[in-house]
Order: structure tokens, then C-alpha cells, then sequence
């Protein structure tokens, strides 16, 4: 504990020391797409315009690197060309390497509704059967990396059928020769051999793509996080331009970024290889007018080190002083381990969170509290490109600070105070948008210099808005290139040549799966605030392996038992889902699980650090692992009001319930005395007054516990040689209220509700909490056979609408069981 200003001190102290005797490039920031455009534009000045490194890249790498880089070589320039509204103009929609209903659910909504009302296509491109494809027409299950050879194969068919716009790639393109003579190498048969989809499908979605002139093509981290993760962009983007599909409504394609400001980033550099405003680092002139705008004493002039080479430059010493903001890289990192271990080494560690417990503030020597989302002020930009303020609805708590206040105290320590001088959000947003209309003159894509001299009352008052704001003209248009004028050097667009690359490691008999990971619907990131909240912990509340049935059969897998995941890396073990909605070969771990909430489920550890030569993002989505039974003894399930404050089991994997905490457990060598366990586990002294209530079946190897204080539950613990099938929803439920009828701590110990009481059953609904029972129920005695109905019944679905994909699977499987 100790005050903001010796905090502040000694952060500054250490880099200017760590400068003095290393060099400028031994220190960099880690910044964060949760972090506002205000926040990373301070820290993007400080650091390149400052301290004159270019050493500041952010989890954003993680995520839509790819993409940059692509719209760069492609346009010159890191434009979205078309708007959200396109997805619903369009007669064609194709998302690729997007499970845009769990993880874009309102843009999902959106698109649902336009397929219902307007009739529009959908195609899911996706080696897993995801929620999205409940809306498809057609699922593509291609093999893990294959993408460039499904889009190259398009580009070859859009010429051979006379689909290509000539006169766009005349007038607006170039290199559109040497990039389809890279596609006609391969033909339809090697295509399929390449992407393990059926001819019959590939020349469907080719005919399909070619006789819709509206198409979107949506892309997300399945095709970003791969070592060719730029030339798939481009593979898509090719496709566009070929057909002059891009800039108009209801065409062109679109990035959707998995983070909340990721956008906002990029328009101000806050990647380690660009300038602010979208200028370059290796543009001269740039340098020049970023330069003399901030009136700073030097200017990184070559790119800095990109995530996964700066974690290992902080490994090998070369990186000294790191301050990491938002992010919680011991979790997300590729090779998280070994990220791990590098924090440990490093001699200076600055963390700005609004987590006091993540897995990376303990290797702090300095912990900032920093705002939360609800608290912060400032501005945003989404994949559209729309800019709008966030406004704070909570005060700051304690002595939480903003993260653009943290970063300017130490640039006024390091001597520059008038150059972060501050007094609040606003003076920053202005100074962007001034620095952004210099020496542009539609020269360059962002510009907001209408908002250059915007007042506080008008910034607090600001409505959203999607750029260009060009100073004194109106934009021509909300979208990009219909009508060419790209931002390269001669306005034209560049075809890019895309070769297939295979995967960076293949597959051996030591390690024949590919893992494939990702998110899931309720849960962002590392859960460090996500996890806390119970309502969002009660549709998912462990990690999983998703695996296809022939694999499971062939390893000796059952649904619902543990399994191993490892390879040189790493290794996790996670909760078993055997599913056909998995192609055989590949299994899928989510991303979330931390040290905090999990015994071993950190996936990012067992993720190769290969990364895009273009783009240095890190190939997430395909690492050769093995697969193997977990062999447990016993198996638990816990509810407890209070936290546990230790877990003695092999396996264990914690949940927040509404009134206190649920926990899966199991272990490779059962307990020799089950009562000490329990009293061990709920902290029971022999002076405890609490009853215990026990049930015993030694044949089965059956044992549940349930402990009371006076009327109210404390905790049950259940136990058993197989996975224990009790309802988790009615245990944890449990916890609330009081047990004034005997019967109802005798329901406790069985696990389940009475004949009177119906159990919600496992979360489907996480904004109303509704169970799947209750959707059941309605659908079977109310005969609500629509989601909407449902909906109108339970309120199931009417909120977010992330559930809608689930809801409308519980009735589909409700009609076929009632037709057979």
C-alpha cells in the first residue's frame, strides 16, 4: 500500500534508470483493446514520441493483426470498407472463422432477422458445427488452415465463369494476373483434397458466390489467428475486388474484431509497426507531422517488437522494465508458460487492472487500479468503424485513476509536463482529431478533424458517429471503394498473390489432434470480471474438450469424464463433450480458464508461438496436441456459501452460484476418510454447532453430505465413482433462502427437486436465468414451438439473444422426438 504520487514516482524512476543504463528499447508497454481510444493514444504518444521506442503492442495482436496487415497490402491503408448495415442489405452472407452468435450476438440478431424477413443466404465457414450454423443454408466444415485454398479455388471459378468484374480491376486494381495464376495451379479436386470438403459442396458455394452479386464475407479470429492468417484476408478480399463486391451496399468484406476498442487502437497506433491516425512508421512525412504535432524530442523510427517477440525479449532480458495494461497475458499469451516465466525474470513489472487476483498481477512489483468499463470516460470505435462515447453510470471506487491519467503523471515525471498536461478525456479526443486532419486532404482514410476544437459540454454530449468526419465537408459516402479511390500510392487496390501454406505444425503420432480454441458465449477472455458474476458462470461452468464420437470411442473418452489435453507446451485437463458437431481429427478447448477458476486449464499453454511473418499474429486455432483419458477414481460436485479457500483434488474447476460458489472435482486416488474430507473442505473445527447430514452407499461408492446451519445450507459435497448426476442449478439454488421442512434437506442430499418443485434445470437464458427444464416445459405442456413463443413465455431470448441458436435446438429436437 502507498499513495498514487510514490507509486507514480517510482514507476518513473525505474524506466528512466532502466533507459539510462539499457537504451530506450529496453522498456514497452502491453497495451489492451479493453482499454479506450483516449487511454491508447497516451500511451502510444508517451512511448514513441517520448521515450522513443516503438515497444507498445497490445492484445489486439491476438486478435486482428491479420487483418490489419491485409487491408494494408490490399488498400493501403486499415479500412473496414462497408458498415454493419451491409450484413442486412446483402443477398448472400459468408462467415468465415466467425461464431458471430456467441460471440457478436447482437450483430447475429440482426442478421437472423434479415434472413427471416428478406430471405438471404447464409454460409458458415468453420471446422466445428458452431450456434451460428443454426442459421445457416450451408456449413462448410473445412479442414483446420484451409481457407486460402477454399477462396483461391473461388477466385479460379469467378474468372472461368465470366463472373469478374473487368472494367473494376481495369480502373481501381492491380496485380490481377499474377494473383489468379497462383489459383489456377489447383483444381477443385485438390481443393477438396486440401479442405476435406466434399466437390459437390465446394462448386455449391462457388455457384453460389457467383450467381449473388450482394455478398458479405464476415470474418473473425478463425481466419486472423493463423501463421497465414494475412493471406487469408486477402484470399477473401481478392474475391471482392475481382467482382468490384466492395464499398457498395450489401458487399465487400468484413472484419468483425473480438474485442470492444480494438478499433480504436489501431486508429490512434497502438500496435508496435504503426503511427498515430493511421500514418506510418516508416513514412518520413509521418514521422515529420506526428512529430512536430507533439512537439516531442525524438520519434521511434523502425517497428517495435510485436507480442509474442516481446514476451520473449522479456524472457532473454532484453525488455527490463514492462508496464502491462488491461490484459492478462500469463493466460492469453501463446506458450503461456513460458510468458509466465519470463514475467517472473523480469526486473521491472508495472500492471494497470481493475482485477486486484489475475494470473499476472501476482509477478507485479507495481499493481495500479485502474477503471472498470462502467466507470471509465471516453470514446470506442466498433468493427464498423463508428466512434461513441462511453460514458461512466458508476463512480470510480477507492483510488481507481483512469489509465490515460496513470500513463501522462509518468510523462510529467519524465519531464515532459506540458505535453501531458490533461484535464481530461475530451482535451485528448481533440488533440486526435486535430493530429488526424494534418496534411490529410483525403490523402489518408482517418480523419476526424471536425471534432478538433470540441468542447467538454460537447464531447459529454457527443452522439456516435462513423468516420470520416473530415473538418468543414461531409464524407461522400458511410462506406469505402465502391468507386475505387484506394490509399496507395497510385489509388489502386492491389490483388495480392496468396499461395496455400499449410498449417505451421502438422499433426504426428505423438501428437495427431489438432487443437482448436475459442470463446464461449458468456464467458470474455481470462474471466478476471466475467467469472464473478454467477448469471454469466451458469450456462458453461467448467472448461471443455469438445471431440468427435469416433475419436472418443477410439481413446477410451466418456461424455461427462475428464481428459487430458497436452503436448511439449503444456498440458490441461477439461470436462469431455463428445459431439458429431466436431469434425474427427480436431478438438476444441475454450480460451477462458485460469489458474484462478481451474486446477489446470490454462490452453494458451499448450498454443505454438508461430506467428503470420505479416502480421505477427500467433496461430491460435491449430496446435498439434494429444488426447488421452483422465483416469479419476471419484468424481465431485460442491456448493458451498463461502469460497473454499483450498481445493485437495486432481481436478478441480470453480464457479460463483448466485449465493455462494459451485466446484467440480475429481481425483486419481480417493480420500481415505470422506468425513475429514468434508470437514476439511468446508473448514469444519470440531467446535463447529453445524449439522451433517450424510448419505452413504458403499456398493456404488455413492457419498453425499450436506451441511446446515440452523435453517440455511452451508454446503453439500457429492461423490461418486463416475461423473456425479446430480442438478448443479438445483444444489446451488439451494444455497439461498432457508430449510425449515425436513424433507427439504433430505432433497438436498438427493440432489434433485420434489414431485411439487420443478428443477430449472442447467442455464440456457443467462440474462433471465431460465433452465432448460423451464424451456421444456414450455414447449411440451404450453406448445410453444417458436423461439418467439418461448420468448413471449419465459422471456427466453428476448434480451441479448445469444441463447436464441440453443432455444430454437431444445424445440427442433422437441419436434423430431414428438414425429418419431
Amino acid at each position: 500500500r502507498t499513495s498514487w504520487d510514490a507509486a507514480l514516482d517510482f514507476v518513473a524512476t525505474k524506466f528512466r534508470e532502466t533507459i539510462a543504463e539499457h537504451g530506450r528499447d529496453s522498456v514497452a508497454f502491453y497495451v489492451s483493446g479493453q482499454i479506450l481510444t483516449e487511454d491508447y493514444y497516451v500511451a502510444n504518444k508517451l512511448m514513441k514520441g517520448f521515450i522513443g521506442s516503438a515497444n507498445i503492442d497490445t492484445n489486439s495482436r491476438l486478435c486482428m493483426a491479420s487483418s490489419v496487415a491485409g487491408h494494408k497490402r490490399a488498400f493501403g491503408s486499415d479500412t473496414v470498407p462497408g458498415n454493419y448495415e451491409d450484413l442486412e442489405l446483402a443477398d448472400l452472407v459468408v462467415l468465415t472463422g466467425s461464431n458471430l452468435a456467441w460471440c457478436h450476438p447482437i450483430l447475429f440478431q440482426r442478421l437472423a432477422a434479415a434472413r427471416e424477413t428478406r430471405g438471404l443466404k447464409v454460409v458458415v465457414i468453420d471446422p466445428r458445427a458452431t450456434a451460428t450454423c443454426e442459421i445457416a443454408d450451408m456449413h462448410l466444415a473445412l479442414t483446420p488452415g484451409s481457407d486460402v485454398a477454399l477462396f483461391n479455388g473461388l477466385l479460379a471459378y469467378l474468372d472461368q465463369t465470366s463472373t469478374i468484374d473487368r472494367k473494376y480491376i481495369d480502373q481501381h486494381t492491380s496485380g490481377f494476373e499474377a494473383a489468379l495464376a497462383t489459383t489456377k495451379t489447383t483444381s477443385i479436386a485438390e481443393i477438396s483434397a486440401i479442405t476435406g470438403l466434399a466437390e459437390s459442396d465446394i462448386r455449391k458455394f462457388y455457384a453460389l458466390f457467383a450467381a449473388t452479386e450482394k455478398s458479405v464475407t464476415v470474418y473473425s479470429q478463425g481466419v486472423n489467428q493463423s501463421t497465414s492468417g494475412t493471406d487469408k484476408v486477402n484470399a477473401i478480399i481478392n474475391c471482392h475486388l475481382a467482382t468490384g463486391r466492395i464499398g457498395k451496399p450489401g458487399m465487400g468484406p468484413f472484419s468483425v474484431t473480438g474485442q470492444p476498442n480494438a478499433m480504436g487502437g489501431r486508429e490512434v497506433g497502438g500496435m508496435a509497426n504503426m503511427l498515430a491516425c493511421h500514418m506510418e512508421l516508416g513514412n518520413a512525412d509521418h514521422r515529420r507531422i506526428v512529430q512536430s504535432f507533439w512537439n516531442s524530442p525524438r520519434i521511434a523510427t523502425v517497428p517495435g517488437l510485436k507480442a509474442v517477440d516481446m514476451f520473449r525479449a522479456v524472457g532473454d532480458g532484453r525488455i527490463k522494465a514492462l508496464w502491462i495494461m488491461a490484459t492478462n497475458p500469463v493466460d492469453s499469451m501463446p506458450e503461456a508458460d513460458t510468458v509466465r516465466e519470463a514475467l517472473k525474470l523480469c526486473p521491472f513489472v508495472v500492471v494497470s487492472d481493475v482485477t486486484r487476483h489475475t494470473d499476472t498481477t501476482a509477478y507485479a512489483h507495481v499493481l495500479l487500479p485502474s477503471l472498470a468499463w462502467g466507470e471509465k470516460d471516453g470514446t470506442v470505435t466498433n468493427s464498423e468503424r463508428r466512434i461513441s462515447r462511453q460514458r461512466p453510470f458508476l463512480a470510480a471506487p477507492g483510488q481507481a485513476r483512469a489509465d490515460w491519467w496513470q500513463m501522462a503523471e509518468v510523462g510529467k515525471r519524465l519531464g515532459f509536463h506540458n505535453e501531458f498536461s490533461y484535464a481530461n478525456a475530451s482535451e485528448i479526443f481533440a488533440e486526435h482529431a486535430r493530429l488526424s486532419g494534418l496534411e490529410n486532404g483525403g490523402t489518408r482514410d482517418f480523419d476526424i478533424s471536425r471534432f478538433a476544437g470540441i468542447s467538454l459540454m460537447d464531447y459529454a454530449a457527443q452522439k456516435p458517429f462513423l468516420w470520416p468526419q473530415p473538418a468543414g465537408a461531409d464524407p461522400d459516402s458511410t462506406r469505402f471503394f465502391g468507386a475505387g479511390h484506394f490509399f496507395t500510392s497510385d489509388r489502386r487496390a492491389r490483388v495480392i498473390e496468396t499461395p496455400y501454406r499449410p498449417l505451421a505444425r502438422s499433426v504426428t503420432p505423438e501428437f495427431p489432434f489438432v487443437l482448436n480454441t475459442g470463446r464461449i458465449r458468456d464467458q470474455w477472455h481470462t474471466m478476471t470480471r466475467t467469472a464473478k458474476t454467477a448469471r454469466l458462470m451458469g450456462h458453461i461452468a467448467e472448461p471443455y474438450l469438445e471431440i468427435h464420437p469416433d475419436d472418443a470411442k477410439r481413446l477410451g473418452l466418456e461424455d461427462a469424464g475428464l481428459a487430458e489435453v497436452r503436448n511439449s507446451h503444456g498440458q490441461v485437463i477439461v470436462r469431455t463433450l463428445i459431439t458429431t458437431r466436431q469434425r474427427p481429427g480436431s478438438v476444441f478447448v475454450p480460451i477462458h480458464w485460469s489458474d484462478q477458476y481451474a486446477s489446470a486449464a490454462r490452453v494458451c499453454a499448450l498454443v505454438n508461438a508461430h506467428t503470420d511473418p505479416n502480421s505477427g499474429q500467433p496461430e491460435l486455432k491449430a496446435a498439434p496436441v494429444s488426447v488421452n483419458r483422465f483416469d479419476a477414481s471419484w468424481y465431485g460436485f460442491a456448493v458451498s456459501r463461502a469460497k473454499p479457500k483450498s481445493i485437495n483434488a486432481d481436478y478441480w474447476a470453480l464457479a460463483a452460484a448466485k449465493s455462494g460458489w459451485r466446484v467440480e472435482l475429481a481425483g486419481q486416488k480417493a480420500p481415505e476418510n470422506w468425513e475429514d474430507y468434508v470437514r476439511t473442505y468446508f473448514n469444519l473445527n470440531q467446535d463447529s454447532t453445524s449439522e451433517v447430514l450424510a448419505y452413504r452407499d458403499e456398493r456404488s461408492r455413492q457419498y453425499r453430505f450436506a451441511i446446515f446451519d440452523g435453517d440455511h445450507l452451508v454446503g453439500a459435497l457429492f461423490m461418486a465413482a463416475n461423473p456425479v448426476t446430480v442438478s448443479r442449478t438445483f444444489a446451488a439454488d439451494r444455497l439461498e433462502g432457508a430449510a425449515t421442512d425436513p424433507r427439504d434437506r433430505l432433497r438436498v442430499l438427493a440432489g434433485r427437486a420434489g414431485a411439487a418443485e420443478r428443477d430449472r434445470g442447467a442455464i440456457v437464458c443467462a440474462c433471465f436465468e431460465i433452465g432448460f427444464n423451464q424451456i421444456v416445459a414450455a414447449v411440451t405442456d404450453e406448445n410453444c414451438m417458436s423461439v418467439a413463443a418461448v420468448g413471449a413465455a419465459l422471456k427466453a431470448g428476448t434480451n441479448c439473444g445469444s441463447c436464441r441458436p440453443e432455444i430454437g435446438r431444445i424445440i427442433h429436437d422437441h419436434a423430431i422426438a414428438k414425429a418419431s
